[in-house]
């Protein structure tokens, strides 16, 4: 077995998240909860099949994400496994529980728009994806003053009252 990282390549902005899934029909289930759930959301999908032709499938509402999502999917290349890219002003906040209800889905193993790793083993058989990095380690402990910033930071994009 050989272990390898494989660095999630996206603009800045682009949230994204990854997950394991179990059937193809993945493709078609989350790409059906996101624009019903979220009019006008711009994104892209890929599904990496694990038998059969195992070629990763894909959709979505805007080919710049699709294209992100073909490339990653393919440089990951571990069976049942999708990600999905949301285009900037698209939030996974929004669509993860969503997501979460898609009956094929197994995991989700992030949500971000940090930097980002996934950790992959390969095997004769194939790859399979064993954890991911997101963002960097923690600098210390927040403050006080920390404390009050995030509280008026949630108010202010309006995820708080």
């Amino acid at each position: 077995m050989e272990l390898r990282t494989v660095r999630i390549e996206k603009p800045e902005e682009v949230n994204f998240v990854l997950g394991m899934s179990h059937f193809i029909k993945t493709v078609e289930d989350i790409h059906e909860m996101l624009v019903t759930s979220v009019p006008g959301i711009r994104f892209g999908l890929a599904f990496c099949e694990s038998s059969g032709p195992a070629l990763v499938r894909c959709t979505g509402t805007d080919e710049e994400m699709i294209e992100l999502a073909k490339k990653n999917a393919l440089a990951i290349g571990a069976g049942h496994s999708f990600i999905l890219f949301l285009a900037p002003g698209f939030y996974p906040i929004n669509v993860l529980n969503g997501i979460k209800r898609v009956s094929e889905v197994c995991r989700i193993l992030c949500a971000t728009a940090n930097p980002a790793e996934v950790v992959v083993a390969q095997t004769e058989q194939g790859r399979a994806i064993l954890g991911v990095v997101d963002g960097v380690s923690p600098k210390g402990v927040e403050s006080e003053e920390d404390v009050a910033h995030r509280k008026q930071f949630l108010r202010t994009i309006g995820y708080k009252l």
